[in-house]
C-alpha cells in the first residue's frame, strides 16, 4: 500500500484503483468496473457507494468543451481586496461563483486574493464580466486580466 499523508483519510490498495479509475472515465458502469479491477460487483457497488459517502468522491461532473459552446476565450482574472473582513470575503467568494461563464474561483494567498478562470465568445463579454460583476463590488481594489492560449490536465491526484 502506498504511503498517505497525514491526516488522509484511510483509503486501502482496492479504493485508491478504483479512484484512479473513476478518476480517468467517472461514467464507467458499476459492472465493467468492477470486472476491470476483479471484484464483484456488489462490492464493487458498495464501495464507490462508502467513498462517495465519506466525501472522497465529491461529484461526478460532464466536462463540456467551451469553444464547441461558442466560448472560445478562457482568461484568468485576478482580483485584489481593499480589505479582508471574513464576512466580506465570503460575501464576493460567493458572488465571483455565481457570475455566468465562470468556471473556477481561487481564493489564493500572495499579492492577489482570487482568481476567476472564466470562459466567454469574445473580449468584448470578458471586459463586461470584469465591469459589470467584479468591480462593481466595493471590496474590490482592483484587477489584471490574463488570457489562458492553451490548457492541459494535469496527472491528477492518483497520477
Amino acid at each position: 500500500m502506498k504511503p498517505q499523508p497525514p491526516g488522509a483519510a484511510a483509503l486501502d490498495e482496492t479504493d485508491l484503483q478504483l479512484l484512479a479509475e473513476l478518476s480517468i472515465r467517472a461514467d464507467i458502469t458499476n459492472k465493467a468496473l468492477a470486472q476491470r479491477l476483479g471484484l464483484a460487483e456488489s462490492t464493487c457497488a458498495h464501495r464507490v457507494r462508502a467513498l462517495r459517502d465519506r466525501g472522497i468522491i465529491r461529484d461526478t461532473r460532464v466536462r463540456l468543451d467551451e469553444a464547441a459552446l461558442g466560448l472560445p476565450l478562457q482568461a484568468i482574472i485576478k482580483v485584489r481586496l481593499i480589505n479582508h473582513t471574513g464576512a466580506k470575503v465570503n460575501e464576493l467568494f460567493d458572488a465571483l461563483a455565481e457570475i455566468p461563464r465562470v468556471l473556477q474561483v481561487f481564493h489564493v494567498a500572495g499579492v492577489d486574493d482570487f482568481l476567476v478562470h472564466v470562459a466567454v465568445a469574445d473580449a468584448a463579454a470578458l471586459r463586461d464580466i470584469v465591469l459589470e460583476h467584479i468591480t462593481v463590488h466595493p471590496v474590490v481594489r482592483g484587477t489584471e486580466t490574463q488570457l489562458v492560449f492553451e490548457l492541459r490536465d494535469g496527472r491528477g491526484l492518483l497520477g
